[in-house]
C-alpha cells in the first residue's frame, strides 16, 4: 500500500479503487517485497522511514531475529518467528495503520498529544518488527524478554530522530507496550499495541507453516497453517478494516479461531476490524461457505443453508481465568 494506491506485494499490480483497498500478505521469504511495501507506505513519513531503515540494517536486530527463529523453529518446532515474520507483520501493520488513519481513527499517540501520524507509523513499525525477538531466550515470557532486548536498539534509533528526551521517552513507552502485549499476555491497551497484535495474527498462511512441517513439526498448528492460502487486508464496509482469510481446507479455521480472532476481539481494534474466512471453491468438498466474526462469536454459513453461531474458543484467556480463579484473584472488590 503506497500513496493511497494499494498493490499486491507479489506482482505490484494496482487494485482499482472501486474494488476496495486490498493488501495481500507476502509469503515465504519475500523480504524484499515486504520491504518495498513498507518503504512505499512510509514515503511521506520521514521519521518513521528513517527509523525503519535504521532497524532493518541494525546488526543487533538482525541477530535477534535469527536467534529467535532458531529457538522457535529448531528447538520448539514452531512456525517462523524470525526475520521473515518480522517483515511480513511489519508490512501488514502498515496496511492496518493506513486504513485506520484514513477512516479518522485516532491512535493513542495522537489522542494523548504525544505525536502525529509520522510518530504513529514509527511506533507501529518498530514495535511490530521487534515484537518476537524475546523468543531467543525462551518462549515462556518472551514478551517481557523482548522489551529488555529492544531497549538498546530503540535508544540508538530514537536518539538520532528525537532530540527532545521527553518526547523520545514517551514514544519509546508506546513501542515497548506494543512488544509486551502482542501475544495478549496481557492484552494491549493502546491502538498501536492492538495493531501490532492483529498484524502478528495475520501471518497464518501456508508459507509460514511449510518450513515447520518440513522440519518434522506435524501438529495442528503446522497442518492448519498449510490450509490457509491467503490473508487480505482491505477497507471494510461497516468498519475501517476488513481481514479476509482464504483457506484451501476447512482445517485452516483453527488458525483463524486460535490465532487471529482473539487478537481482534481482545484488543482496542475490536470495534474497527471485520474478520471473515472462507474455503476457496476449488478446495475440499465444502462443509461451510463462510465464517465471520460477530463480537465474540463466529457465525458460520453452512452449505446446507443453515447458520450456526459458536463462541470463539480463546484458550489463552480461559487459561488465565482458570489460574485467576484458583488463586482467588478478583474475589475482593477493588
Amino acid at each position: 500500500m503506497a500513496d493511497g494506491n494499494v498493490q499486491d506485494i507479489g506482482s505490484r499490480t494496482s487494485v482499482a479503487p472501486a474494488e476496495g483497498v486490498t493488501y495481500a500478505t507476502p509469503r515465504a521469504k519475500l523480504i524484499d517485497e515486504a520491504n518495498l511495501a513498507i518503504q512505499g507506505d512510509l514515503a511521506n513519513y520521514p521519521r518513521a522511514l528513517s527509523a525503519y531503515n535504521a532497524l532493518r540494517g541494525d546488526p543487533e536486530a538482525l541477530a535477534h531475529w535469527d536467534m529467535a527463529n532458531y529457538v522457535t523453529m529448531r528447538k520448539l518446532g514452531y512456525n517462523d518467528h524470525g526475520r521473515v515474520h518480522a517483515f511480513i507483520t511489519g508490512a501488514a501493520s502498515m496496511a492496518i495503520t493506513e486504513l485506520l488513519l484514513e477512516a479518522g481513527v485516532k491512535p493513542d499517540i495522537i489522542e494523548s498529544g504525544v505525536g502525529d501520524e509520522d510518530d504513529v507509523f514509527l511506533t507501529v513499525i518498530l514495535g511490530t518488527m521487534l515484537h518476537d525477538i524475546g523468543n531467543q531466550i525462551h518462549r515462556v515470557s518472551h514478551e517481557a524478554f523482548g522489551v529488555t532486548l529492544a531497549l538498546p536498539i530503540l535508544d540508538r534509533i530514537l536518539g538520532d530522530i528525537y532530540e527532545d528526551p521527553f518526547k523520545r521517552t514517551k514514544i519509546r513507552a508506546f513501542i515497548l507496550a506494543s512488544i509486551n502485549c502482542h501475544d495478549l499476555n496481557p492484552s494491549p491497551l493502546t491502538i498501536e499495541g492492538g495493531i501490532t497484535a492483529v498484524a502478528d495474527g495475520t501471518d497464518i498462511t501456508k508459507g509460514r507453516g511449510r518450513k515447520a512441517f518440513a522440519l518434522g513439526s506435524v501438529d495442528i498448528h503446522s497442518i492448519s497453517a498449510l490450509a490457509v492460502d491467503q490473508v487480505v487486508i482491505r477497507r471494510g464496509r461497516d468498519k475501517p478494516v476488513r481481514i479476509d482469510v482464504t483457506m484451501n481446507n476447512s482445517g485452516g479455521i483453527f488458525q483463524v479461531e486460535e490465532v487471529l480472532a482473539p487478537k481482534v476481539i481482545r484488543t482496542p481494534l475490536r470495534q474497527y476490524v471485520e474478520l471473515r474466512a472462507s474455503v476457496r471453491e476449488s478446495g475440499e468438498e465444502q462443509i461451510l461457505s463462510r465464517v465471520r466474526l460477530d463480537g465474540d462469536h463466529f457465525v458460520m454459513d453452512l452449505e446446507s443453508g443453515k447458520r450456526v453461531e459458536v463462541e470463539v474458543q480463546d484458550s489463552q484467556k480461559k487459561m488465565v481465568e482458570a489460574v485467576a480463579a484458583n488463586l482467588n484473584v478478583g474475589a475482593e472488590s477493588r
